[in-house]
């Protein structure tokens, strides 16, 4: 039971790992860094990973000089691109085959996705990128709603550079002050309670 604890505690707090990683495993680290960003974006079943968290701190360590910022900036937003690209093409194929086969999934409900795709998705998918777990389901939906793949991969592309662009240099130059370093964790919590403001928000509108 200890070990899964232990598993689970680093899957859940990786950034506060990162540079024992990032010190022991050297060129590694960035393979590693791919897989997480990956892993969060193109799975629908690792939303639970850190993302934002993730991207800032490494950027703190890359302002240390421990590891290459731009290398990292092509690495990261290369897997949140890819990411976002293998979760669309996931929820097209499976999409109209889960509406067919289950009676839950009212088909009523996936017309409306893809009418709602078909307005909204491309500022939907730049949007959501700044979304913890709103944005893992993002492109599986959109896939789902058959928004056109053109469209999608443009915004795609535009929020994944977006994206790893402003958490990652927000790390690597202000990651150096003094009061970033001594608050660091206080700001993480900050980043993630931020990112989850616009769909609370959403949510109390819609009641």
């Amino acid at each position: 039971m200890e070990i899964i604890k232990n598993v689970i505690d680093f899957l859940l707090h990786i950034d506060k790992y990162l540079e024992v990683i990032v010190h022991n495993y050297g060129t590694l680290s960035y393979l590693f860094l791919f897989l997480v960003i990956f892993c969060e974006t193109g799975l629908v079943i690792t939303p639970f990973l850190p993302g934002d968290s993730l991207i800032f701190v490494i950027g703190t360590i890359a302002a240390k000089g421990a590891i290459n910022v731009f290398l990292l900036f092509f690495v990261l937003t290369f897997a949140a691109i890819l990411g976002n690209t293998v979760n669309y093409w996931i929820g097209n194929y499976f999409g109209e085959k889960v509406f067919a086969k289950n009676p839950l999934f009212r088909k009523d409900y996936l017309e409306k996705t893809k009418e709602f795709y078909r307005k909204h998705g491309g500022i939907i998918i730049i949007i959501t990128r700044f979304m913890p777990i709103i944005r893992t389901f993002a492109p599986f939906v959109a896939g789902i709603g058959k928004m056109k793949y053109a469209k999608f991969q443009s915004f795609n592309v535009i929020g994944g550079v977006v994206w790893v662009a402003f958490f990652l240099f927000g790390g690597y130059f202000f990651g150096g002050i003094p009061f970033v370093q001594t608050h660091l964790s206080g700001i993480i919590y900050l980043i993630v309670f931020i990112s989850f403001v616009p769909p609370i928000i959403e949510i109390l509108k819609r009641k």
